[in-house]
């Protein structure tokens, strides 16, 4: 279901303006579509905050000048170390459109101990509904054995969706963690060596 938001047109640009929407409390965002022009929207903070923890969220605007727009988050600013939203880009989707999207891979079950699962891609490109974008692609390695391997090509994906991602590339495996032995101790060694060194002949002058 799409977030519904009640969004402005911004009347000011640059870093200034910017720096303003922010201390009030919103957060500037570009809505674009294709063959026109880009808009520029000033968003709520707190909802499109709730509305970001999905990446591929579905968005109602509701515009200042009356009209009305599905989008998705295409893009996501955020401050190097508070992790507060920034800046948005969003881009006007219509039923029945394809739209290409990152989604997350998440890892569901437990291998077979002492096996332990890796996620060796983190998001699989796929071409779906927008309308209906998942928020996840889980994979389920339950009772997965050491070697156990899954690539992109191999993963169910829901109905309706096409994978972009190269299917022959590795999302996910199985393998039993090695442990790394420790080196031996340096000084011991210098002492064995030193050992076994021969005691050093007498000088001709002795």
């Amino acid at each position: 279901m799409a977030e519904k938001l009640n969004v402005e047109l911004r009347q000011e640009f640059g870093k200034g303006a910017a720096r303003r929407i922010r201390a009030g409390g919103k957060v500037p965002a570009v809505l674009y579509e294709h063959g026109n022009d880009p808009v520029h929207l000033e968003l709520p903070g707190h909802d499109i905050a709730l509305a970001a923890r999905n990446p591929n969220a579905l968005l109602s605007l509701k515009i200042s000048d009356g009209t009305e727009h599905l989008a998705l988050i295409k893009d996501i600013q955020r401050h190097p170390l508070k992790r507060t939203l920034t800046h948005l880009d969003l881009i006007i989707v219509r039923k029945g459109e394809k739209v290409e999207v990152d989604i997350p891979v998440i890892v569901e079950g437990e291998p077979v101990a002492p096996a332990v699962a890796f996620v060796d891609l983190q998001e699989l490109t796929l071409l779906v509904d927008a309308l209906n974008v998942p928020e996840q692609i889980e994979i389920d390695v339950d009772e997965t054995e050491d070697g156990y391997q899954l690539f992109a090509g191999d993963v169910t994906l829901p109905e309706g969706t096409e994978l972009v991602t190269d299917p022959e590339i590795l999302v996910a495996s199985v393998a039993v963690p090695r442990i790394e032995e420790e080196p031996e101790d340096e000084e011991d060694e210098g002492e064995d060596v030193s050992a076994e060194e021969p005691e050093e002949a007498p000088s001709e002058e002795e």
